[in-house]
């Protein structure tokens, strides 16, 4: 295979050998001219895990990294993201106290920053439900944001956000009393509003402007690899494509492509992305 001009990175990307198409699915982004991908660790009860306490996680964190173990051998650049996803929440306080689901969760993200810390995974995932939820739900969500916020403080490195669509504007003041720079804390599905750093859809309307402005960005997929929605959120080869298509129309041009996909990357994770 020819060696790529340009680096194309997919910020939030998940592959999952068991209930899609795993491997096929790396080696799609591969062909499609990606080099680099953050793969992001999937919600417990996809992965059949169902927690009651933190350490439990630890079996989908491990399942990520053997993932990932899988994917480099491919030839790609794997950065795994680990941590609880936001809607465990819902589902945990279905069976224990939402103070309990709070706990939990808490604790399931120090595993993950134990992860971190030992440089098996590069950055935190956390959030809040996306959907409406009770205040006390949301009290509780925001409770376990902050702890997250906290940890990738500690830990030195990013923190993946989950939440609804919008700027999150508030996350702000959080990440300030926890003394985490906003600019490595990433709005997953982000838009070009937020003030935190955006990670946006590769098909994303705003992408032409947000290049001819050189703003900050990084692109995703958040495609989920689940054979029962096939093709969701968009495919592992759209982050490549798209990108190649704009350079191909003059939106884009190599130079805007280390910016995006390698400095700007860098300097959010902390991560060195290098051409093979």
């Amino acid at each position: 295979m020819r060696s790529p001009a340009y680096p194309v990175t997919d910020d939030h990307i998940h592959i999952d050998p068991v209930n899609g198409r795993g491997l096929e699915a790396a080696k799609d982004f591969l062909r499609a001219g990606g080099t680099h991908l953050f793969l992001v660790s999937k919600p417990s009860w996809s992965l059949g895990v169902h927690p009651s306490r933190g350490t439990d996680y630890a079996q989908v964190f491990d399942e990520t990294l053997r993932v990932a173990a899988m994917v480099r051998e491919s030839g790609l650049t794997v950065f795994p993201v680990l941590g609880v996803h936001p809607a465990e929440i819902s589902r945990l306080a279905e069976r224990m106290t939402l103070a309990e689901a709070t706990a939990v969760m808490k604790a399931g993200l120090d595993c993950a920053a134990t992860y971190v810390r030992e440089g098996k995974a590069v950055a935190l995932k956390s959030g809040r439900p996306h959907y409406e939820v009770s205040p006390e739900l949301l009290a509780a969500s925001n409770d376990v944001l902050a702890h997250a916020l906290q940890l990738a403080a500690g830990c030195s490195c990013a923190l993946q956000i989950h939440a609804e669509t919008g700027p999150c504007a508030d996350v702000v003041e959080m990440a300030a009393a926890a003394h985490m720079p906003v600019e490595r804390v990433v709005k997953h599905y982000g838009s070009p509003d937020t003030p935190l750093h955006p990670s946006l859809i590769a098909r994303h309307e705003a992408l032409p402007r947000l290049i001819r402005e050189h703003r900050r960005f990084t692109m995703e997929s958040d495609y989920m690899d689940e054979n029962s929605r096939p093709g969701a959120v968009i495919g592992p080869r759209s982050v490549p494509r798209y990108t190649n298509q704009l350079v191909a129309s003059g939106q884009m041009t190599p130079e805007d492509c280390f910016f995006i996909h390698a400095e700007t990357v860098e300097r959010v994770y902390g991560v060195t992305v290098q051409l093979r």
